[in-house]
């Protein structure tokens, strides 16, 4: 029996199903987990039978293949054994690029899921959408605008005509700047 039981975190597969890359997803979009493979509800492990090298790398190549964005770092395969019984960890990682979702479904509530309790749940439109929002707004913040020589003449203007105070640190509040200080792709924008 493991020493973990089933739920957020850690998820128990007796045998690889098609249900596999919604438990990565689900893990992907929120705090990462484990997903056991030999293993019954119970936490017994019950030992995989068959090709132990075929089926790791089976697992890595259907989160590879069938998972966007792209996963590349944020998973580990690894076998383990207790009492003469092999079993398959799969580490998971929260990711960074969320919303994570089937390959070829895009991002729809069919394809995207998080982990809530012991159970994944469908994504709605409204949380893949915020995901979605954090994720390319982080982005965008982070890129060096092509040009530095940005001056905001118009959208002050704009914002005083809107009844906004508009003081020298303006740019700063709006977020224009990378950590390094210089303009950002959303300033360029």
């Amino acid at each position: 029996m493991l020493d973990v039981i089933e739920d957020v975190r850690n998820e128990f597969k007796i045998k690889l199903t098609d249900k596999f890359e919604e438990e990565v997803i689900s893990f992907l979009n929120t705090n990462g987990g484990n997903i056991y493979i030999g293993v019954n509800d119970k936490g017994d492990i019950i030992g995989i039978n068959g090709n132990i090298d075929l089926l790791q790398r089976t697992i890595k190549d259907r989160i590879k293949d069938n998972i966007m964005p792209s996963t590349l770092g944020l998973n580990d395969v690894t076998v383990l054994e207790k009492d003469n019984k092999k079993y398959i960890k799969v580490i998971i990682a929260k990711g960074s690029e969320r919303p994570y979702y089937l390959k070829g479904m895009g991002m729809t509530p069919d394809s995207c899921f998080i982990r809530v309790g012991s159970s994944n749940e469908r994504m709605d439109e409204h949380l893949i959408n915020k995901m979605f929002r954090e994720r390319t707004k982080n982005s965008l913040k982070n890129i060096i605008s092509p040009r530095q020589d940005l001056t905001f003449t118009d959208l002050k203007i704009y914002y005083l005509e809107k009844g906004f105070e508009v003081r020298d640190n303006f740019e700063k509040q709006l977020e224009f700047f990378t950590k390094d200080g210089k303009y950002n792709y959303v300033a360029y924008l």
